[in-house]
């Protein structure tokens, strides 16, 4: 898995990349959002356009990233979700948990 930070104003831009399904990538992203947040960066959005596939784990990765940017009164949007991952959202039925778009001007505008 590939993880890119890229910055516009006040939001941060996270661009992942290839398989999301746990093991040293969770620990990755989850330092990457607890060192933006100690840098008072809490908007976030996560461009999962090169995400090929995501498992239950990487979905709990997710999960743990909103949770604790909005526990510190921040914000997370996912932009570019493949459908594929999409059906995971739905199944899970965490879908309306999660603020999707499908390009980045729409995610930037909403934030």
């Amino acid at each position: 898995m590939g993880l890119a930070v890229s910055r516009k104003d006040e939001i941060t831009m996270l661009a992942l990349e290839g398989k999301i399904m746990g093991g040293p990538e969770a620990g990755e992203i989850n330092d990457t959002i607890h060192q933006l947040i100690e840098q008072n960066q809490k908007k976030l959005i996560i461009n999962m356009e090169k995400v090929e596939w995501m498992n239950s784990s990487g979905l709990g990765i997710l999960i743990g990233a909103i949770t604790t940017l909005r526990n510190n009164g921040g914000d997370l949007c996912l932009v570019h979700v493949s459908e594929r991952v999409k059906n995971l959202f739905r199944i899970t039925k965490l879908s309306g948990a999660f603020s999707i778009y499908d390009d980045l001007d729409s995610a930037l505008n909403a934030i």
